[in-house]
């Protein structure tokens, strides 16, 4: 425990050890009343618990200068003999065939047989020791209480109040008090526990319990979505979390102030010549967001429409929040100072990346962007600028002469990706780690984007009808069967990615393991992902997410470079899915002992570059050369 941070006790302590000195149960009570503290299977945690609760209650009698009570909270009733069990005055008769005799006259034998009592059939009879100090310890346990029991607070350490091992775990996991807690479990939903490690289901399930407990004490609500999986949850019910406004939230949940909206924009051109219906500046990014999206898209956008979103998004919100200006009145003055902001954010803007935008911990930035990240952004809001002024709703654009970082093309990062010994070391792991759908659908995915070089949003799109089957002649004329996978890239641009046969077959095992057609291209498989979850409630397997594959491979490489040392080590735990994209155009182009290097066209087409310059960056790379050459996946 922290120093400094004491544990608190709470009125459950107390009507627990009220409990206990009655004689009530137990497990039961502890139950009712402390199951926040641990399962009272754990006779190691119920004894410890109840040690230091009856400490705690001496402590604070003596420092209310009651030594006395001290002494009596510590005393164990058990040691003193119960008075003995004395017959009703009705088990008394019969007992002495006085039925027929009047209730006066059975009293007067009855207080002659048991002189203490002072008649009436036991009443008022002389009260045990045992009887006497468990009457005496109810009474200085209601004095206790109502002097020192509280009520938990937002600002309490969850030290203060949780079992103090779970507490430490959540504190390594960056939840140091109650109001945080309460934040992560709105902000993440039912299965917020899930990065937390040490905190399973069940420890989280009862910490959620004491929390909707003491939701009015707290004065902290628990949001209906965080009590239901994600998958139970309308879309509505997730849209509802965060109200709509002006502050950190999304485009769609931005309200812009009148006096920013744009309406009256400093660089707005004349209304009559405007071509858009657009009345203030969130409708004009809407119709610039519309336009980028093409005519036949339908369901979720695009990673190219979503970067879109999320530069205009950024802009926006920085506009209106921290420059308090509207996005038309931005001069080229606010271009360069938002050019600095994005190099250097403050920390309320930033949040992990998973967080997503129904989350209240969802936030517009991860950190800094880099230097291709921010050439990127400045490209995108000059494109958005030149629509604006095209369209006639604004006279200029203050990104247009903006000078970006440098664009000069640099030799491909090779700590941005796997040196042959890491990839084999982490597909050794995947291999042996194949026991649970969930462990096999990562290995699915990790294998895939290694031998494909595809993009994260590319992966989680394929579905089994996009594979196919196709013939082929080596150079010696034999005929040989393999699998293409029909990709859209970037800009709806096709294109034909072969796959290994050895991933197909793992595919397909995994369709007949659950109840599916083992053939991928079976006319019931339509609609089933490459990489669909079959751990769902679901009838139909549904898609894994992007985001959902991206945490997995971090964690899963996390763990894997336990098994390396040193720089190796580092560099494994720093990768992501991109690497894995990395390490397939760098891996294919430089070829491993015994196999031929594939040819930079292929490469090119695998990785989706427009131009082969791009995809040439990896032929740079001076890393590959000096490891050891292993099996390719598949």
């Amino acid at each position: 425990m922290k120093t400094g941070t004491a544990r608190k006790l709470h009125r459950g302590h107390f009507a627990f050890m009220r409990a206990l000195a009655q004689g009530l149960d137990e497990r039961a009570s502890w139950d009712r009343y402390l199951r926040l503290e641990g399962e009272h299977t754990d006779l190691r945690t119920v004894r410890r618990t109840i040690a230091w609760i009856r400490d705690e209650f001496a402590a604070a009698a003596r420092r209310e200068s009651r030594p006395g009570t001290a002494r009596l909270i510590l005393l164990d009733p058990d040691r003193f003999p119960a008075a003995p069990a004395l017959p009703s005055l009705a088990e008394f008769a019969a007992a002495q065939g006085l039925e027929d005799f009047s209730e006066t006259e059975q009293i007067e034998a009855y207080e002659a047989a048991y002189p203490a009592t002072g008649g009436g059939g036991g009443q008022g009879a002389r009260p045990s020791r045992r009887a006497q100090v468990i009457e005496r310890q109810l009474e200085a346990l209601r004095w206790l209480e109502n002097l020192v029991a509280q009520d938990p607070r937002p600002g309490d350490s969850v030290l203060a109040w949780l079992n103090p091992s779970v507490a430490a775990r959540l504190e390594r996991a960056g939840v140091p008090t109650l109001s945080a807690l309460v934040d992560r479990v709105n902000g993440i939903g039912a299965r917020w526990w899930a990065h937390v490690p040490g905190v399973g289901e069940l420890k989280a399930a009862r910490i959620l319990d004491w929390l909707c407990a003491n939701q009015q004490a707290l004065g902290l609500r628990i949001g209906s979505h965080a009590l239901k999986p994600r998958a139970q949850l309308a879309p509505l019910a997730l849209a509802a979390v965060v109200p709509t406004g002006t502050a950190l939230v999304p485009y769609e949940k931005f309200v812009l102030p009148a006096e920013l909206d744009g309406s009256a924009g400093s660089n707005r051109a004349p209304r009559e010549r405007c071509l858009l219906m657009a009345a203030n500046d969130h409708e004009a990014i809407g119709a610039w967001l519309s336009a980028k999206r093409p005519g036949d898209a339908t369901g979720e956008l695009s990673a190219t429409q979503r970067s879109y979103r999320k530069e205009a998004e950024r802009l926006l919100l920085w506009a209106v929040l921290e420059r308090r200006k509207a996005l038309s009145s931005l001069t080229v003055e606010d271009a360069i100072d938002y050019r600095d902001f994005l190099l250097d954010p403050p920390d309320r803007w930033c949040g992990a990346r998973h967080h997503q935008r129904w989350s209240p911990l969802w936030r517009p930035m991860e950190g800094p962007l880099a230097q291709s990240a921010l050439r990127q952004a400045i490209a995108i809001l000059r494109s958005l600028y030149a629509f604006l002024v095209n369209q006639n709703y604004l006279v200029g654009n203050p990104f247009a002469t903006l000078a970006p970082p440098s664009s000069l093309q640099q030799p491909l990062d090779s700590r941005r990706a796997l040196s042959f010994a890491q990839w084999d070391h982490v597909d050794a792991l995947l291999q042996a780690h194949a026991d649970t759908e969930a462990r096999r659908r990562l290995r699915r995915g990790m294998r895939w984007l290694y031998a494909t070089g595809l993009r994260l949003a590319e992966i989680t799109g394929a579905k089994c009808e996009d594979l196919e089957q196709v013939e082929d002649r080596t150079a010696d004329g034999v005929a040989t069967t393999g699998w293409q996978l029909a990709v859209a890239g970037k800009g709806g641009r096709g294109r034909q990615v072969p796959v290994p046969a050895a991933l197909v077959a793992e595919l397909e095992d995994e369709l007949a393991r659950h109840g599916f057609e083992r053939q991928v291209g079976a006319v019931s498989n339509r609609g089933i992902h490459v990489l669909a979850r079959f751990d769902t409630e679901s009838r139909r397997p549904v898609a894994w997410s992007a985001s959902g594959l991206y945490q997995a491979i971090k964690a899963f490489v996390a763990q894997a470079s336990a098994g390396l040392q040193g720089a190796e080590a580092q560099q494994l735990k720093k990768a992501s899915t991109h690497w894995l994209r990395h390490s397939h155009g760098a891996h294919a182009l430089r070829g491993r002992n015994g196999q031929v290097p594939v040819p930079i066209q292929v490469v090119q087409n695998n990785l989706g570059h427009a131009s082969v310059g791009t995809t040439a960056i990896y032929l740079t790379t001076d890393r590959a050369p000096s490891l050891a050459p292993v099996r390719a996946a598949g």
